[in-house]
């Protein structure tokens, strides 16, 4: 098979870390593997592999013709089969479509947004489903979204995944005291609800006054990630609250942390979990997209409903009074995700599915 990734941005957002680590596994078992970035480049272009093809387009506008020469030429020239369209980059792969007739479209939707929410939206992503191959959806209800309302009805459930390092980066030092960190991996926008999060490092300042909360994330320069800074020196946490914007050292920052936690409003599968259970971290997380699924509530971890504060407090609380409890949640998540989200488990399902979709 020759498969290309296609992504907006490699800005660390969880879309664009899937994206690179599709076409990361796929370049050690098939003939081609490319990925090509639309809009921007970032952070993870580091991350791709010497045997994976790049592109970056460096697209515009809606319609840039210029980026789309581009795309053609590169997919031409590499005899591409596939384009696997991570989130909103399925346009420009349509367009290309009407030029490369042969090429077919594989639509990976990330959204963890309520998909009833869509509005305008889902009317063209409903026409655009007509020219899809197949649909891979990260969590259950995005994939019975996708079954009821667009035209395209080869439909496969794929969680993310996440594959095991040894020699990472190790760049990134933590402020705080060893052994009393709390880890958010999200990107600073609002449907991560890093308002919840302050509310949460108020409480645990006052019980808990040596720990600290440490936000990694894309920091976005705009009125939310202002509004959270103005938040933060109101309710005076700048000495337990400490924002490092986007890193590429995640994993040497998790085995820096003691509980990881997600406030967010809503999700698809957040590859963030998926690493704190690959480091046996202990975890508290909001109820939201697939992460129940994931999360058994006081087996592998503690769920919250969104914005309970109170709740979620409760069960950081536990984590750190009990700490035997703590290694034991933290161990049981990463028994879970071994079983089911790492590469070897999710790639071959992958594969099988294109290649019963292309060659029946």
């Amino acid at each position: 098979m020759r498969v290309v990734q296609l992504i907006d941005s490699l800005e660390a957002g969880g879309a664009e870390r899937m994206a690179v680590t599709y076409a990361n596994s796929l370049s050690k078992s098939i003939k081609f593997s490319g990925l090509v970035a639309t809009r921007k480049e970032g952070i993870l272009k580091e991350s791709l592999f010497q045997d994976v093809t790049y592109l970056f387009l460096n697209r515009k506008k809606t319609f840039d013709f210029k980026a789309l020469h581009r795309l053609k030429k590169y997919c031409i020239q590499h005899n591409v089969e596939i384009i696997h369209a991570h989130s909103s980059s399925y346009f420009i792969a349509i367009l290309l479509k009407f030029i490369v007739p042969q090429l077919k479209i594989v639509w990976h939707d990330h959204n963890g947004l309520g998909v009833e929410n869509l509005g305008i939206k889902t009317y063209f992503l409903k026409i655009a489903s007509l020219f899809f191959l197949g649909i891979i959806s990260v969590n259950t209800n995005l994939k019975e979204w996708a079954e009821k309302k667009l035209y395209c009805k080869n439909v496969l459930y794929l969680p993310n995944y996440i594959t095991p390092e040894i020699n990472f980066k190790k760049e990134t030092k933590l402020i705080g005291i060893s052994g009393k960190r709390i880890l958010c991996l999200a990107n600073l926008r609002k449907q991560k609800n890093h308002e919840m999060l302050l509310k949460l490092a108020e409480k645990v300042k006052q019980d808990f006054p040596d720990w600290t909360f440490h936000c990694v994330g894309k920091d976005f320069k705009d009125d939310y990630s202002k509004s959270l800074f103005e938040t933060v020196a109101k309710m005076q946490l700048q000495d337990v609250v400490f924002f490092y914007d986007s890193k590429e050292d995640i994993y040497h920052i998790i085995t820096q942390s003691d509980i990881g936690i997600l406030t967010s409003l809503s999700e698809g599968l957040p590859v963030s979990l998926l690493e704190y259970g690959l480091f046996s971290k202990p975890v508290v997380c909001t109820s939201v997209g697939q992460i129940p699924q994931i999360i058994e509530n006081g087996k592998n971890g503690y769920l919250a409903e969104v914005n309970n504060v109170d709740d979620f407090f409760e069960k950081i609380k536990l984590l750190i009074s009990n700490k035997q409890l703590a290694n034991s949640l933290g161990l049981q998540l990463y028994q879970t995700i071994e079983k089911e989200y790492l590469e070897d488990k999710v790639l071959g399902l992958y594969q099988n599915w294109l290649l019963k979709m292309i060659y029946g």
